[in-house]
């Protein structure tokens, strides 16, 4: 299976998740070893600019392996076909990363360019469900993490819905529970979580043999980035994990290699999920939070 989206938030680079999860990817393309950066997310051109530069500097490193980084600034006066260009790319690349910024301004701009040259405001997301479908990967950075989810992070704007009913909410710390809390009973029908820095959660998806949709989803937490002076931005450093929250209030907390697997039956109505921590042998029960009879993903998809 190959994640097909991976969202996250990070203070800067870490190696672990950035390396491994996003560039490797980008490097093992058969079509091509292009990572697409798009910066619509800031407003201004030079913070377009400026964004790219936090990931260029990164990315640049692993051109002598063969990496294409790849990026495209959104401004007024974009032509039909820097348009067609730009959705090439999109359609295209390895793998595609959306920015930070200003989660409705890329919103926005993603909409603009698929209603103003090919009057389809719905470009954008049928390019990225067309990518879903090759099995190539976007990744969504801060903003661009909460684009890719069901809904913002504030919890009042459907987003892209790449990763199917799933919120984050970016840059999470101890007193931020309050705001997953709200969000997950504003929204019970999705999962909500809180990723600190360096930390994120990849997504594959998938139908069973009986037509229900599955969700599988791996959490990630990357200690890698040891700077002394970034030290208090690096929560997962810090022992903070990505946090869970349930409608009734209950928690639960996951660390890196930990597991979630969801069903949606082919009414799309109910929903079940399992998790497991990779030191333990079998799946818990999402709701009840107790241990199941499933050791693996298969297990549960056969009965799916």
């Amino acid at each position: 299976m190959r994640t097909t989206e991976l969202v996250y938030s990070s203070h800067d680079r870490c190696e672990y998740l950035h390396r491994e999860w996003i560039v490797q990817r980008a490097l093992e393309g058969r079509e091509n070893k292009t990572v697409f950066y798009i910066p619509f997310s800031n407003a201004a051109s030079g913070d377009q600019q400026f964004s790219w530069g936090t990931f260029s500097w990164y990315l640049d490193r692993f051109r002598q392996y063969g990496l294409t980084p790849s990026t495209f600034f959104y401004h007024d006066g974009l032509r039909p076909v820097d348009a067609e260009r730009f959705f090439t790319t999109l359609r295209d690349a390895e793998v595609v990363i959306l920015g930070g910024g200003s989660t409705s301004v890329g919103m926005g701009r993603f909409a603009d360019l698929g209603g103003r040259f090919f009057g389809n405001p719905g470009a954008f997301r049928e390019v990225l469900r067309e990518r879903q479908g090759r099995g190539k990967l976007t990744v969504g950075f801060s903003a661009g993490a909460d684009q890719l989810c069901e809904f913002s992070c504030d919890g009042s704007t459907p987003m892209l819905g790449m990763v199917r009913q799933v919120i984050v909410t970016l840059h999470f710390g101890p007193g931020g529970e309050g705001h997953v809390e709200y969000l997950a009973r504003r929204h019970p029908d999705c999962l909500v979580f809180g990723l600190p820095n360096d930390s994120g959660i990849a997504a594959i998806q998938g139908v069973t043999a009986r037509g229900s949709r599955w969700q599988f989803l791996q959490f990630i937490t990357d200690g890698s980035w040891d700077r002394p002076e970034d030290a208090h931005h690096i929560k997962t450093r810090q022992g903070v994990r990505i946090e869970h929250r349930y409608p009734d209030g209950r928690n639960w907390q996951f660390n890196g290699g930990d597991v979630l697997v969801r069903v949606f039956d082919p009414d799309g109505v109910r929903q079940r999920a399992w998790i497991k921590r990779p030191e333990v042998g079998v799946f818990h029960d999402h709701s009840s939070q107790r241990e199941t009879g499933y050791r693996t993903l298969e297990q549960i998809l056969q009965d799916a």
